[in-house]
């Protein structure tokens, strides 16, 4: 999939009350953007840093720009844009490029279940071979010498999804917790226990329960650091849960 065209440059002056965002544009305006992120954006908010947004024409909307891609650092791209993972997701399951969830004729999003009143972000179902997955996306930006961590602050919503999806592979379903990797600077992801060390003993716990964890990077930057125009997922990447 790709991003709203034409992307606008400029350079983050702030990000505050959670959703919004002071940017200078190159001809000097300073504008306020939607911020569609609701975590901490940990690493992912440099002083000056170069940032680029997406403008809506839609009248009704009170703030056209929306903050999409972020430079964390020199040739670093970060996509911090929340309502963009399930998409991609969803994306590259339909066009066959997740092997392992290959084979499923329908996909739902989100779909009530569970004893905690949760809605799962994507549902498969109609697989010859293979009983309903269960797919719960999280976006994966905190990056530290390579490495990527989820989550980037505490997060009692993510436990809970993950209690979900033991509880699915308990009925005889697949349960799966996808992670898209939109930091072009991560090699691997880890659990931050150093951040929720519950979520990363509750992940471990999940995993022995059979609950699947699967990591996809994207394709956000071309070979000279600029950003793509797209944010296809492209290839594994390998989750570390040793402690």
């Amino acid at each position: 999939m790709k991003f709203p065209e034409p992307m606008i440059e400029g350079r983050l002056i702030r990000r505050y009350k959670r959703f919004l965002a002071d940017v200078r544009l190159p001809d000097g305006t300073e504008v306020t953007a939607h911020c569609p992120n609701t975590g901490s954006m940990l690493g992912c908010q440099p002083s000056d840093g170069r940032v680029w947004l997406s403008r809506s024409d839609n009248p009704a909307r009170k703030l056209p720009y929306t903050w999409e891609l972020v430079e964390t650092e020199p040739g670093a791209i970060a996509c911090v844009n929340t309502a963009r993972p399930n998409a991609q997701a969803r994306e590259a399951i339909e066009s066959n490029r997740i092997s392992e969830l290959s084979g499923y004729s329908q996909c739902r999003s989100e779909v009530k279940y569970g004893e905690e009143k949760s809605r799962i972000d994507l549902l498969l179902s109609g697989h010859e071979a293979e009983p309903d997955a269960w797919v719960e996306v999280k976006n994966v930006t905190l990056e530290e010498n390579g490495q990527g961590f989820f989550p980037d602050a505490v997060t009692t919503r993510g436990q809970k999804h993950l209690r979900e999806l033991m509880a699915q592979v308990a009925s005889g379903d697949r349960a799966v917790l996808f992670f898209v990797v939109n930091h072009t600077g991560i090699e691997t992801v880890r659990p931050a226990d150093h951040i929720d060390p519950h979520y990363g003993q509750l992940l471990r716990q999940a995993c022995d329960a059979g609950v699947e964890v699967m990591a996809y990077r994207a394709s956000l930057a071309n070979d000279d650091g600029s950003p793509s125009g797209e944010m296809v997922l492209t290839e594994a990447v390998p989750v570390i849960l040793e402690v």
